[in-house]
């Protein structure tokens, strides 16, 4: 058994890791408060102006590291740990924990792997300037996977992008934090819906409309998580002796609202296989009804007027959200 994580990700793998229990790590989350992690950098931003690292300072988020994380070497770990990070310099992806790279401090690495760049310092690990690995990979499975059996994935990321409304407005770090979300959204699909390695098994809460820095809901994440993990489960026994895909699968019925389609292609263009035009220039499917992953339907989400529809087929899955992007009009009347 292996654990991987990055950011957020890599410290629970390492705490889970170095043996803390479930029990203490909720406890820790309950508690933490946004003043506990984000003080903001005054000096360096006044003295080094456009020169400062970061906008917050490195020492609370190290304080919480060092707490959390098993001290010592990935060397001397009795559990496999790797966590990812991104060589700033290099612009290369580092999985401390590898053959060859288990030789550094385990705190060290899953600070570089917390480390937003812009919002926290850079890390130096074993001589190397390393930020946040979802630079890159939010969730670095390709690499996890290597020799594996089968992986469970949890995902706690960017899947479910919801739209946002006035961005514009709510300063440069939220339009940032936007932005930042939107990229690791593309990047982490993509590999996603071109799995070739073993069986995995896709656990994804929904949990990307509370924000980044968001401390007061941390009991209600828990809960969402768990009733998540538990739904993923279900799945397990089968996912897991298959052959590979990404698990769980249900089937799906995709069709085209004809009146909102504007026949841009778009879908066509992302999804060839699904998608083709008619003879009257509107989208329509291929195929009716479809076996999806998790993983699956990214390119449904992309249409700019929202008349796509991906909605579940079946007994246990008629109750749930259709897969369809919201329009501005009922953005609105959701807020």
């Amino acid at each position: 058994m292996l654990f991987a994580g990055t950011s957020i990700g890599a410290l629970i793998a390492a705490a889970h890791a170095g043996g803390m229990s479930v029990l203490e790590m909720s406890e820790r989350a309950r508690t933490l408060r946004r003043r506990d992690l984000f003080r903001i950098n005054h000096l360096g931003m006044i003295m080094e102006r456009m020169r400062s690292p970061s906008l917050y300072l490195e020492e609370p988020l190290r304080a919480l590291c060092d707490a959390i994380c098993p001290r010592g070497t990935f060397e001397e770990l009795g559990t496999p740990l790797l966590v990812n990070t991104v060589d700033i310099e290099r612009g290369t992806q580092v999985m401390w924990g590898l053959p060859g790279l288990r030789h550094v401090s385990i705190a060290d690495a899953v600070y570089a792997s917390c480390a937003l760049p812009g919002f926290f310092p850079p890390g130096r690990v074993d001589g190397r300037t390393c930020v946040d690995g979802g630079t890159i990979d939010n969730m670095p499975v390709a690499i996890a996977a290597v020799d594996m059996d089968a992986v469970i994935a949890v995902d706690v990321g960017n899947s479910d992008l919801s739209a946002s409304t006035d961005v514009s407005t709510q300063g440069f770090a939220a339009i940032y934090m936007r932005a930042a979300s939107v990229m690791m959204h593309a990047l982490q699909e993509e590999p996603l819906a071109q799995w070739q390695g073993p069986p995995m098994l896709l656990i994804r809460p929904r949990v990307s409309h509370h924000g980044w820095f968001s401390f007061s809901n941390a009991a209600s994440l828990i809960q969402t998580g768990y009733e998540a993990a538990n739904g993923a489960l279900d799945h397990a026994e089968h996912a897991l002796q298959s052959a590979g895909g990404v698990h769980p699968r249900r089937r799906i019925r995709l069709t085209v609202d004809r009146d909102r389609c504007i026949g841009c292609r778009t879908c066509v263009g992302l999804a060839p296989s699904l998608m083709a035009m008619d003879g009257h220039g509107k989208a329509i499917a291929r195929e009716k009804i479809l076996e999806w992953s998790p993983a699956d339907g990214e390119f449904v989400r992309h249409c700019p007027t929202s008349a796509i529809i991906a909605e579940p087929v079946g007994s246990e899955d008629e109750q749930e959200r259709p897969r369809r992007a919201a329009t501005p009009g009922e953005e609105m009347a959701a807020d």
